[in-house]
């Protein structure tokens, strides 16, 4: 008898980019707000892989301790 699986599909982007800053933690801050304000937009050029596993929410990985413990 078939049983239905659900299937997370992960996908990784990755961009570097160079900042100019005082310190490693402001070069960050600057990123952050850059990436939020779309200044640096990442697709399909910045793929580095993907991966696929079954999907357990956290909801789902409680509900079944729950069943198990009963």
């Amino acid at each position: 008898m078939s049983k239905v699986y659900q299937i997370e599909i992960e996908e990784t982007l990755q961009k570097v980019v160079k900042i100019k800053a005082d310190s490693l933690d402001e070069a960050i801050d600057i990123a952050q707000n850059r990436y939020s304000n779309q200044q640096y937009v990442l697709d399909y050029e910045d793929y580095k892989g993907v991966e696929f596993s079954e999907y357990k929410d956290e909801v789902t990985k409680e509900k079944k301790h729950k069943e198990m413990e009963r």
